[in-house]
C-alpha cells in the first residue's frame, strides 16, 4: 500500500469553526476572568442541564476527577463492584478513595456489566456499584438498580462514553444516584478537556454543595477551609469550547451515524466479524465503532499491526483489562472475569469521526475481506 498522506486515527477531536470559538474567548481578554467558575462555566452548566434533562450538574477539569470526587462525596467505605472492561481511570478513582474494587464480569454482547453475575459478588462490605456504559452501550440499568435497591447500595454510572444518549426517551444522565461524563477531546462531545457529574439534588441532598467544595480545595468561606479538597475546576477556555461545541453536537452525531452505518453494511456479512450490540431503546451517540473478531477467523493483533503500518490506527480497546494491569495484578485476578478477558483479545475499535470519508471506511473494511 502506498504511503498515506494523512494518518487515520481511531478518532479525531471535533472542533467548531474557529471564528465561533474566537468570538467567545475574545471576551476573556476584556474581563480577565478565565477560571474559578466564571460566566461561561455558569452558562455551560445551565445548557448541559437542559441538554441532558437532569436537575443538577457540576463541571470538572476532567472526567477522572469528576468520578474520583463524586465517589469521595458519597463518603463510601468498603467494597465497590465495577467491571475491568473499561479505561483504567474507573478503577483508579475507586482505589484512590481507599476503597476495594471487586470485578464483575461483562456481557459478551455489548461489554457492559452482567447483572447475572452481580448479586453473587455482594458482601456485607459492599457499598456501591460503578457500572460502565461501554462505547455508549447503556448498561442494564433496571436490573442493576433493582439489585442495588435490594441491598441498599449506591449506583454511580461511569457514563464517560454516553453523552447525549437517552433510554426510552429519558436522559441517560438521570439513571442511578449520579453519572460521570467525560468531555475529553476524543469524546463525541468535548470541552477540550473536562468532565461533569449529573445528579438530582432532590434524591441526593447535599451532593451539590459537597462536589462544589471538593473541586475547590474544600473552601467553605472566605476564611474557612473545613476539609481536604482538590483543584478540579473547569476553566473558562474549556467552558467556552463546550458552549460552541453544543451548537454542533447533533450534526456531528449525524456524521458519526453515517460512518457507523457504512461500517455495519460492509461488515455485517463478513464471517468472524461481530459488531457489538447496543440497546434498541437507546438513542445512540455513535461515539465508537467496536467490532469483535473471532480468533478462528482473524488474528486481532496481526490486523492491528498491519493497519498501523499502513497509517491507520484503530485501538485494542480495552486491552489490557484493568485487572491485568501491572498495578493491580497482585490484588486482582484476570481469570475471575473470563468474558471480559475474551473480549479484550477480540475487540478492535475502528476509526470513527464525522469527516471520515466513505472510501477510507471501505479501505478499512477490506482488511477483513
Amino acid at each position: 500500500m502506498s504511503e498515506r498522506k494523512e494518518k487515520i486515527f481511531v478518532t479525531r477531536a471535533s472542533l467548531p469553526p474557529f471564528e465561533e470559538y474566537e468570538a467567545l474567548i475574545r471576551r476573556l481578554w476584556d474581563t480577565h476572568f478565565i477560571t474559578n467558575m466564571g460566566p461561561y462555566h455558569k452558562e455551560l452548566r445551565e445548557k448541559l442541564k437542559a441538554k441532558l434533562g437532569v436537575p443538577d450538574i457540576e463541571l470538572f477539569v476532567n472526567g477522572h476527577m469528576a468520578l474520583e470526587l463524586l465517589i469521595q462525596a458519597f463518603s463510601l467505605k468498603g467494597e465497590v463492584i465495577t467491571t475491568p472492561f473499561t479505561f483504567v481511570s474507573t478503577t483508579h478513582a475507586i482505589v484512590r478513595n481507599g476503597l476495594k474494587p471487586v470485578m464483575c464480569d461483562v456481557k459478551e454482547s455489548d461489554g457492559t456489566l452482567d447483572p447475572e453475575k452481580l448479586e453473587a459478588l455482594i458482601t456485607k462490605d459492599t457499598c456501591a456499584i460503578v457500572p460502565v456504559h461501554v462505547y455508549g452501550n447503556v448498561c442494564d440499568n433496571e436490573r442493576i438498580e433493582k439489585i442495588a435497591k435490594k441491598h441498599g447500595l449506591k449506583v454511580i454510572y461511569d457514563a464517560a462514553h454516553a453523552f447525549g444518549e437517552t433510554v426510552d426517551g429519558k436522559g441517560v444522565a438521570t439513571l442511578g444516584d449520579a453519572s460521570m461524563f467525560s468531555f475529553h477531546a476524543t469524546k463525541a462531545y468535548n470541552t477540550i478537556e473536562g468532565g461533569a457529574v449529573a445528579f438530582d439534588e432532590g434524591r441526593t441532598p447535599g451532593l451539590a454543595d459537597r462536589l462544589y467544595k471538593l473541586k475547590n480545595f474544600g473552601i467553605t468561606g472566605k476564611e474557612s477551609i473545613e476539609f481536604v479538597g482538590a483543584n478540579a475546576k473547569m476553566n473558562e477556555f474549556a467552558a467556552a469550547m463546550g458552549l460552541v461545541n453544543l451548537n454542533h453536537f447533533e450534526e456531528w452525531i449525524a456524521g458519526r451515524k453515517r460512518v457507523y452505518e457504512r461500517y455495519v453494511r460492509n461488515l455485517s456479512t463478513v464471517k468472524g466479524v461481530r459488531v457489538l450490540e447496543h440497546r434498541s431503546d437507546v438513542t445512540y451517540n455513535y461515539a465508537y465503532m467496536p467490532i469483535a473478531l473471532d480468533s478462528e477467523c482473524f488474528d486481532r493483533d496481526e490486523i492491528y499491526e498491519r493497519m498501523v503500518a499502513d497509517g491507520i490506527t484503530p485501538r485494542k480497546y480495552f486491552y489490557p483489562l484493568t485487572n491485568d494491569c501491572e498495578c493491580y495484578r497482585d490484588v486482582l485476578d484476570v481469570n475471575d472475569t473470563p468474558v471480559a478477558l475474551k473480549l479484550s483479545h477480540e475487540v478492535l475499535t475502528l476509526p470513527i469521526y464525522p469527516e471520515l470519508k466513505d472510501e477510507v471506511i471501505d479501505e478499512i473494511c477490506d482488511y477483513f475481506s
